[in-house]
């Protein structure tokens, strides 16, 4: 008998995830988990969307994908369900559970990142999983009570391991009956190496933009983030800088050749330079656009003025301030800007509750102004967000715990 005969059969696991910033969690466990296990086979099953995270990654998507109207964003507005229905979501649904039912027949386990859809899509293959509650924390209510079919999914027997988002959740959901509930980080955090691109930068405040990544919302953002640039810079007259991190899609050509960042900046009454630069010659203005140097940008920067998710998740990580002005969505609306301020804590400012108008603007250039010289409040969002965030490493410890319970060798 050779070597090869005594050779172990592949491993499988089976991630499931609903949403951008929750497939942006997954892929930093999935990282992690292929350096700790290099023969594994892991497949990926994103609910919301292409999956586009898995699919950089070269992860094995076992099932149909598209991206409907509400791009996961129903609790913002219930119609925009209505049009997933109509769109074919459940459909959709019913292809990706079939899907998750048979690849998982022959998985160890399961990792599901995300709510209910992605806890009962594990549950269904039989097989013992972990749960990561990526957009549940208890900082929304100063509790946890989950609905009915969400809760008997967590305490189920198959469910090995609960990780939470922050401690704070652990610990309430511990004392509420889920004994199988931990904090060991957030993985997004793990998603900020830095590149070391020059972001050609001078001795004055950075303020970054953060328009979100999802078009043509982003598009519509960024517009009102350069109006912010616009009413900022006549406020600080010893100078400041704008540092806009845009998603790949604003910069280059779509199907008629058209780059939609060209589009936004002429629309404002900005010049788009092929470099990336957008220039506002009436106000004397120069603003570097770039898509991909996040993390340089986040770390480098004074305050954050975004419009976005797990972005300014991870920047209230690195203990930034943040200014947030409501848009009309579908995702960065006042309803999900106000669920932010409660998830996040005192690192962020909210200004207005409507779609921004230019009063709105105004009063969120001063508020920048105001942020950029307390010191004491600087201080404390370094504070705030080690404590509703915390450091990198969530990614590796979520890996290795997974690693440990399901895919040991005997």
């Amino acid at each position: 008998m050779n070597s090869s005969d005594l050779q172990q059969p592949t491993k499988k696991v089976l991630f499931i995830s609903n949403g951008h910033g929750e497939d942006l969690n997954a892929i930093q466990i999935v990282k992690a988990l292929r350096q700790q296990q290099p023969q594994l086979e892991i497949g990926a099953m994103p609910i919301v969307g292409y999956g586009n995270a898995y699919r950089n990654l070269n992860i094995n998507i076992i099932g149909p994908t598209e991206a409907l109207p509400s791009g996961g964003f129903v609790y913002n507005d219930r119609f925009k369900l209505l049009e997933d229905i109509r769109s074919g979501l459940f459909t959709l649904l019913w292809r990706q559970i079939q899907a998750i039912r048979k690849y998982g027949d022959d998985c160890e386990a399961i990792f599901a990142v995300g709510d209910v859809v992605v806890l009962l899509g594990a549950y269904l293959t039989g097989k013992p999983y972990i749960s990561f509650m990526v957009s549940s924390s208890a900082y929304y209510e100063n509790k946890m009570q989950y609905p009915k079919l969400t809760e008997w999914l967590l305490k189920s027997g198959r469910c090995q391991q609960i990780f939470t988002r922050d401690r704070y959740t652990a610990e309430l959901l511990n004392q509420q009956g889920y004994d199988k509930a931990i904090f060991v980080g957030f993985p997004a955090m793990d998603a900020l190496e830095i590149t070391g691109k020059d972001l050609q930068l001078s001795p004055v405040p950075l303020v970054a933009l953060l328009p979100g990544s999802r078009l043509p919302e982003a598009g519509n953002n960024l517009q009102l983030l350069l109006d912010l640039a616009i009413a900022t810079t006549p406020l600080f007259p010893d100078g400041i800088q704008f540092c806009a991190a845009v998603t790949p899609n604003l910069c280059v050509p779509d199907a008629t050749g058209t780059i939609p960042l060209q589009q936004v900046a002429a629309a404002s009454g900005w010049e788009y330079h092929a470099t990336g630069d957008l220039t506002h010659s009436e106000h004397q203005l120069k603003l570097r656009c770039i898509y991909d140097a996040f993390a340089d940008i986040l770390h480098q920067c004074d305050l954050v003025a975004g419009m976005a998710g797990t972005a300014i998740e991870q920047a209230v990580g690195l203990g930034k301030p943040i200014i947030q002005i409501p848009g009309a969505g579908p995702q960065f609306t006042y309803t999900f800007a106000e669920a932010q301020m409660r998830l996040l804590g005192s690192s962020i400012q909210t200004i207005g509750n409507k779609p921004a108008t230019a009063e709105t603007i105004s009063q969120a250039a001063q508020a920048i102004q105001r942020t950029l010289g307390d010191k004491e409040y600087l201080q404390q969002c370094r504070e705030n967000g080690l404590e509703r965030i915390g450091g990198a490493g969530g990614g590796d410890a979520m890996a290795r715990i997974f690693a440990d319970r399901f895919l040991k060798t005997d």
